[in-house]
């Protein structure tokens, strides 16, 4: 490696890329799990999870010099390989070498996360709108607001890589957390994992504060059989007939029939007469 007044010579990104492809394709022979960011375009993040979790990132205004370099790091696909488990994120990031990057995240700890799960119970408009994974506004908005959601301060997050940086925060490292915000744009239950809280305990904590409905459909809401034939275009086939109830015990046998007496036979006629 060339240094150029104490500064090591600028690598291509191309060739940067390529040859952490070669490292990573070797750590895929030996059955390590390679996971790249792909960001396509200039948006890292297009869903509400993913752009929720990078402004996040730019609420940290001690690390606002490191950003914009990180940000660039992932569009132009410097992060070969980032895994997501709870409470940490490994990365490898294409430098001048492959450097490796960890993240450690704290978890949420039970308090909020049991003021959080009451709060969101409150704002929750439908039960089936929760249990499909379509959270209202009002309780994403809890679950990203600042202190008391669900995404880490900097307090809560200790960074390290292995470049010669001094930074706390480098490229690499803003690099990678800036890919995170893009991995949830495909799976945003990475996000509970990585904090270390369950959100079906959302889904537990709704069901209990939301009342149960008992009235049934009212009258005039009822579709009669002969509507869902003509609303299907198929033939319902016709109920059973109900079955007849079993008389049970001797008493509820009926008696039986008395044999009609049968009537005499007439005698034979006295003679004489015709």
């Amino acid at each position: 490696m060339a240094y150029y007044y104490g500064f090591r010579a600028y690598v291509p990104v191309h060739a940067r890329r390529k040859k952490a492809e070669r490292e990573m394709e070797r750590l895929r022979k030996k059955g390590h799990p390679v996971s790249p960011v792909v960001v396509a375009g200039r948006a890292i993040a297009r869903t509400f999870w993913g752009q929720s979790w990078c402004r996040n990132l730019e609420r940290y205004s001690d690390y606002s010099n490191r950003l914009p370099r990180g940000r660039t790091y992932v569009r132009n696909g410097s992060v070969v390989d980032l895994q997501i488990a709870p409470g940490e994120v490994k990365a490898r990031v294409a430098g001048s070498s492959l450097y490796t990057v960890r993240v450690k995240v704290a978890p949420v700890p039970r308090a909020r996360w049991a003021s959080l799960c009451k709060g969101c119970a409150g704002g929750i408009d439908s039960l089936v709108e929760l249990l499909q994974g379509r959270l209202s506004k009002g309780v994403m908005e809890r679950i990203c607001a600042e202190r008391t959601g669900l995404f880490p301060s900097p307090a809560e997050i200790q960074f390290g890589c292995s470049c010669p940086d001094w930074a706390v925060m480098c490229k690499h490292v803003a690099a990678v957390l800036y890919g995170v915000g893009a991995r949830l744009d495909a799976r945003p239950e990475l996000l509970f994992g990585l904090r270390g809280v369950d959100q079906k305990d959302l889904i537990a904590r709704a069901g209990k504060d939301l009342p149960l409905a008992r009235k049934g459909p009212a009258p005039g809401r009822l579709l009669a059989e002969e509507g869902l034939s003509e609303l299907f275009g198929i033939d319902l086939a016709e109920p059973p007939a109900p079955a007849k109830p079993r008389r049970a015990g001797p008493a509820a046998r009926r008696p039986k029939r008395q044999p009609k007496p049968r009537a005499a036979r007439p005698g034979p006629r006295p003679a004489g007469r015709r």
